[in-house]
């Protein structure tokens, strides 16, 4: 049964691009739109403007593999699509979208813990779905075989085969989390973002393979079982707000950055001794880095938030 407007559909790559419309990618962007999507090579071949800058006003945003949205339009080979888990939406190929599997929803949830993983169509098998990044959410619906598990998959491929080492179970906090645990928490998110050091710059990018400021926010807290907003106005009102002095490491740090003065960064651990660091995906360097935060900018330094756990 084709994919229709006015269903829900599951994202069916490991990473689909959200564009600003049919029109808006170039002869360039042709690997980001198959099915499976080579969003590692199609970025290894952007620029670093091309990244920073020239996909401003083309592209929105990326979805993961088994992320649900809502189908609006069909339009030659396009969907136009609503995705509620980051309050937005685009178009993308129909190819990369898959319908709901009939199932009863059975299994626990895990996420991609490796930097990329591949799904296979058996034990060892044959790759069904190549790249899937860091962060994707993949339920697993059956016993462990060999070091390898089955997790569901969106459509008539069930299930997938993913190696064991490559998931772990989503963290799960209850209320009344006390302030070590939150702390222990900051400290996780600073561990994960060391690991992503390096990753390009991408804009739209939510992704192991490219990642943009409020990007590497999202897909460090989601390594924590937490979903923040994926864009800035509504990610500088999440949490709650903290002062300077006050913050731990993992808190966020809205900086004036490459001409965007909210650019959201994750404070480092601390030193006495010296300069507090931040961790960002940065346009201005085209990837993740490490960014002192001089004398001089802390008094532009307006927002800061700790994200809480989830209850």
């Amino acid at each position: 049964m084709p994919i229709a407007p006015g269903q829900p559909a599951l994202i069916a790559v490991a990473v689909a691009t959200l564009w600003a419309q049919p029109s808006a990618p170039g002869p360039e962007d042709r690997l980001a739109l198959g099915s499976p999507s080579a969003i590692r090579e199609w970025v290894a071949r952007l620029t670093n403007d091309t990244r920073a800058n020239g996909l401003k006003g083309r592209v929105r945003t990326q979805c993961l593999l088994g992320t649900r949205v809502e189908v609006d339009k069909i339009e030659d080979g396009w969907a136009e699509v609503r995705c509620p888990a980051q309050q937005t939406g685009g178009w993308l190929p129909v190819d990369q979208l898959a319908h709901p599997a009939e199932s009863d929803n059975s299994g626990a949830e895990h996420l991609v813990s490796a930097t990329a993983t591949a799904v296979r169509d058996e034990p060892g098998g044959d790759v069904s779905i190549p790249g899937v990044t860091l962060g994707t959410r993949l339920r697993v619906v059956g016993k462990p075989y060999r070091g390898w598990v089955p997790v569901a998959l969106p459509g008539p491929r069930q299930p997938g085969w993913v190696p064991q080492r490559d998931l772990a179970a989503e963290p799960a906090t209850e209320p009344g989390t006390p302030s070590t645990a939150l702390i222990a928490a900051g400290l996780d998110a600073v561990k994960l973002a060391h690991q992503l050091l390096e990753i390009p710059y991408l804009h739209g990018g939510v992704s192991a393979y490219g990642l943009d400021a409020a990007g590497l926010i999202w897909i460090v807290y989601r390594q924590l079982g937490i979903d923040v907003p994926r864009f800035g106005d509504a990610l500088v009102e999440a949490g709650e707000a903290v002062e300077f002095d006050q913050l731990h490491p993992g808190d966020l740090v809205f900086l004036d950055h490459g001409g965007d003065p909210r650019t959201p960064a994750i404070l480092a651990e601390r030193s006495q001794s010296d300069l507090p660091e931040v961790i960002l995906s940065s346009a201005v360097y085209g990837k993740v880095v490490v960014e002192p935060i001089k004398d001089s900018e802390l008094a532009r330094i307006k927002t800061c938030r700790r994200i809480t756990l989830k209850a």
